[in-house]
C-alpha cells in the first residue's frame, strides 16, 4: 500500500469523524436550550453521574493522595527535603491527579453507561419511537447528560481534591511522623485559588467530552449487541485519550507564563 494514502486516509477519517462530533454538539445544545425543559431528567442524571460515582472517585483520590505522600517522602528523603512533601501532595493533586484521575474513572463508569443504554435504545428502535411521539431525541436523551456531566465532574473533583490532600495529609502524620501543624501549614502555604481553579476548569471540560462521547457513540450505535459493545468501548476509549490530550492543552493554557 501506499503509505501517503494510508495516511490520507486515516486524516480525513480523523477530520470526517470530528465534523461529525462537533456537529453532534451542535445540535445537543441548539435544542437543549430551547424550551420546554426536562428539569427531572436533568436532575436524575445529576444523580446517577455525581452520586454514584462518589464512592470510585473516593477511593482513588484517597489512595493516590497516600501513595503520592510515600513516593513524595522517598525521594525527597535522598536530597533532605522532606518539608516540601506537603507542597508536592497538594499541587499533584489540585493541578492534575484530581481531575485527570476523577476523570478517567468516570468515564469508565458513566460513558460506558451512557453508550450502553443509548445504544440499546437505538437497537431496539426506542429512539425512533421519541421521533414518532415528536420528542427529540436531543432534547431528551443528549443535552440532560452533557449538561450534568459539564456541572457535576468539578464537585467531584473538589471533593476528591479534599480526599485525596488528606490521604497524603493521613501517611505524613501517622506513618511518617509529620507534625501535624507543620504539614498543614506547607499545605496552605504555596497552595493558590489558581491551582485549585484549573483542576476545576479542565474538569468541566472532561465532564463534557465524556458525555459526549457516551452520547455520541451510544446514538450512533451499529446494530445488534455486537454494535452496541463496540459502541461502548469506543465511547471509553475515546473519552480517555481526549481527557489526556485535552489535560495538555489546558495545563499549557491555564499555566503559560
Amino acid at each position: 500500500m501506499n503509505p501517503l494514502a494510508v495516511v490520507g486516509r486515516l486524516f480525513l477519517n480523523f477530520v470526517g469523524m470530528t465534523g461529525k462530533i462537533s456537529l453532534f454538539f451542535y445540535n445537543a445544545m441548539r435544542h437543549g436550550f430551547q424550551p420546554p425543559y426536562y428539569w427531572t431528567l436533568i436532575l436524575n442524571q445529576f444523580i446517577q453521574i455525581g452520586y454514584y460515582s462518589l464512592p470510585v472517585v473516593g477511593l482513588t483520590a484517597i489512595f493516590t493522595g497516600m501513595v503520592l505522600a510515600l513516593q513524595s517522602y522517598t525521594g525527597f528523603s535522598r536530597f533532605s527535603a522532606e518539608g516540601a512533601v506537603a507542597t508536592v501532595v497538594v499541587l499533584s493533586i489540585t493541578r492534575e491527579l484530581g481531575p485527570v484521575l476523577a476523570g478517567l474513572m468516570v468515564a469508565g463508569r458513566v460513558g460506558a453507561s451512557m453508550a450502553a443504554e443509548i445504544g440499546t435504545m437505538r437497537v431496539t428502535e426506542q429512539i425512533d419511537a421519541l421521533v414518532t411521539l415528536s420528542a427529540n431525541p436531543f432534547k431528551y436523551l443528549i443535552f440532560p447528560r452533557i449538561l450534568a456531566g459539564t456541572i457535576v465532574l468539578p464537585i467531584l473533583v473538589l471533593i476528591a481534591d479534599i480526599i485525596g490532600v488528606m490521604g497524603g495529609y493521613v501517611i505524613c502524620v501517622h506513618e511518617l511522623n509529620f507534625n501535624r501543624g507543620n504539614y498543614m501549614q506547607q499545605t496552605l502555604r504555596y497552595l493558590e485559588f489558581s491551582d485549585v481553579q484549573s483542576g476545576l476548569i479542565k474538569a468541566a471540560a472532561f465532564g463534557m467530552l465524556i458525555t459526549l462521547m457516551g452520547c455520541y457513540h451510544g446514538f450512533n450505535s451499529g446494530r445488534g449487541a455486537e454494535g452496541v459493545g463496540r459502541a461502548t468501548t469506543n465511547a471509553v476509549v475515546s473519552a480517555s485519550i481526549f481527557i489526556l490530550f485535552m489535560n495538555y492543552v489546558l495545563t499549557s493554557i491555564l499555566f503559560q507564563r
